[in-house]
């Protein structure tokens, strides 16, 4: 199908206005900052007694761009920010004559991404078509799996962090219905001062994953906590690398507010929701708004586009049924193993999941758990923890306050990833090798880090030799300092020693002032001990 590949020369135009709404596009940030007491609020909000209590219902529709070199029917690249209509095969254009064929990598992508989500691979699926009409939709219909799709009946467990200090793991689930193979559609681009659309169609046939969960969830920060939980699945897996400013992962969120053991009430969605931030400040807003809708005695509007069954779709007839295998023993004869997906091979293939690896490091290296959020939950921060860890003989709970205070912070505050970190793990590891070996002293690793930032590529042990940092632990020199400061402060002394050995750590300061941070803080201590016994 490459060769198919049509450049078009210019952008194809319709028009006729088309109006659709866009929102605006926002810097998808890791973080979910939605706290959990504006959570409580919003799913606990009460009226008259705690019978009439209002709470939120939150359910999601997913759709994640699978990683694949082709699209979903065709040959034709998958690339970012490409120039207009210059991946677009026959096939995505809808000419006459063409007929898809199945990307097999988008399958495998959908059976692990069902196998990771604990749901039930169907061996035989099947494709619809869903007919309507989008000037970006060429052909008028979209190929999905409505009545049949790939994987079902999963569970997505996530979990945030509650409490004043954020500190206490709360755990939920929530019940994944299906996971479907779908084609996206293409983009339009509308010019109000010609009133016209243009039409891009290089999206046009890409493989999407459309993930349905249940309304499950109660406010914005669960379903934030959810969507984030997924992402770093999805992202572990290679399956969609998830960049949500990309539209790689986008989200739509029905929601509705009840009172507890009442039907569901009307549902609202709101659509392309693309940074996780935002989804949690949306979702919250709705429910707020549907609570005051209720409460004013009025009634919410159902503003949702209907999922019917009955309407809209049909059978696909140029796709034969997808049949996946459970294993080898299963192939039928004549089938090339090769080119069959099988289902135990893909389980066996799965990488560690991110709740996986928050387990290993609270186990492994004795961290709390609201630190192993923190190493999961930013891109390759993890990594990077591990890879220090190697190099370096300190506590673990030392090194995580050094990667997620020192440098994580240095890194928000260029806006900068842990990739473009201009010290590397082995760099960091030999910082702390030297401060635990008694070489430099707290403060002054401190000061060796920062330098170590503004002059990329020196190195900890080049930057201590160039300003002489190195700890002074010249006996003597020591002796003649601490018995200065002792000499100069008698009232400290006198209350050291009336009993009042708090004070010790004054005199300390003194002495690490006079030499700048540079002297053994241990070695100081005991003479200073000596000279106020």
């Amino acid at each position: 199908m490459a060769a198919s590949c049509v450049v078009a020369s210019e952008l194809l135009q319709n028009t006729k206005q088309i109006s659709m709404f866009f929102p605006k596009t926002s810097r998808f940030i890791r973080r979910i900052s939605t706290s959990n007491l504006q959570c409580d609020k919003q799913h606990q909000l009460k009226t008259n007694s705690a019978s009439q209590q209002l709470v939120g219902v939150v359910g999601l529709e997913i759709h994640a761009q699978i990683n694949s070199n082709t699209k979903l029917f065709s040959g034709s690249p998958v690339r970012f920010s490409a120039p207009p209509n210059s991946l677009v095969s026959f096939l995505d254009a809808s000419l006459p004559g063409t007929l898809p064929v199945l990307n097999r990598r988008c399958v495998e992508a959908a059976v692990m991404t069902g196998l990771a989500l604990n749901c039930t691979i169907n061996k035989k699926s099947l494709f619809d078509r869903k007919h309507y009409f989008y000037a970006d939709l060429p052909a008028g219909y979209q190929i999905t799996q409505q009545r049949r799709p790939i994987a079902v009946d999963g569970t997505l467990t996530y979990s945030f962090l509650s409490g004043k200090k954020r500190s206490q793991v709360i755990r939920k689930h929530v019940h994944v219905k299906q996971i479907q193979l779908e084609q996206d559609s293409g983009k339009s681009l509308h010019d109000d001062v010609r009133s016209q659309t243009l039409i891009d169609l290089n999206r046009a046939g890409v493989g999407l994953m459309e993930l349905v969960m249940e309304p499950d969830m109660n406010c914005g920060e669960e379903a934030a906590a959810a969507v984030r939980e997924l992402q770093l699945i999805l992202q572990a897996l290679g399956t969609c690398q998830g960049n949500m400013s990309e539209g790689q992962l986008r989200v739509d969120a029905n929601v509705s507010v009840h009172r507890p053991g009442e039907p569901l009430g009307i549902r609202t969605e709101v659509k392309n929701l693309n940074s996780i931030r935002y989804l949690a400040r949306a979702i919250d807003y709705e429910i707020q708004r549907q609570i005051g809708v209720v409460q004013r005695g009025e009634t919410v509007q159902n503003e949702t586009r209907a999922y019917d069954s009955k309407s809209g779709f049909m059978p696909e007839p140029n796709l034969p049924p997808l049949i996946v295998y459970e294993d080898d023993a299963s192939l039928p004869s004549g089938i090339d193993p090769g080119q069959a997906v099988v289902v135990q091979e893909i389980k066996e293939g799965l990488p560690e999941l991110p709740s996986v690896r928050r387990e290993r490091l609270v186990q492994t290296y004795g961290l709390l758990p609201e630190h192993s959020f923190t190493l999961v939950n930013e891109d390759g921060l993890m990594e990077y923890f591990e890879e220090v860890m190697k190099g370096t003989r300190r506590e673990p709970r030392k090194v995580i306050g050094w990667v997620t205070n020192e440098l994580l912070g240095q890194l928000k505050q260029r806006d900068l990833s842990v990739s473009q970190s201009p010290i590397s793990p082995a760099a960091l590891a030999e910082l702390l090798e030297l401060q635990e070996t008694g070489h430099i002293s707290s403060s002054i690793a401190k000061q060796v880090y920062q330098e170590m930032w503004n002059s990329p590529g020196k190195t900890a042990a080049q930057t201590i030799q160039e300003q002489d940092l190195g700890l002074v632990s010249d006996v003597a020199q020591l002796h003649s300092i601490c018995q200065k400061v002792v000499d100069s402060h008698p009232d400290e002394v006198c209350a050291i020693r009336s009993g009042n050995t708090k004070v010790l750590n004054k005199l300390m300061g003194l002495v690490q002032k006079e030499t700048k941070g540079r002297a053994d803080p241990v070695l100081v201590m005991d003479i200073l001990k000596q000279k106020t016994s």
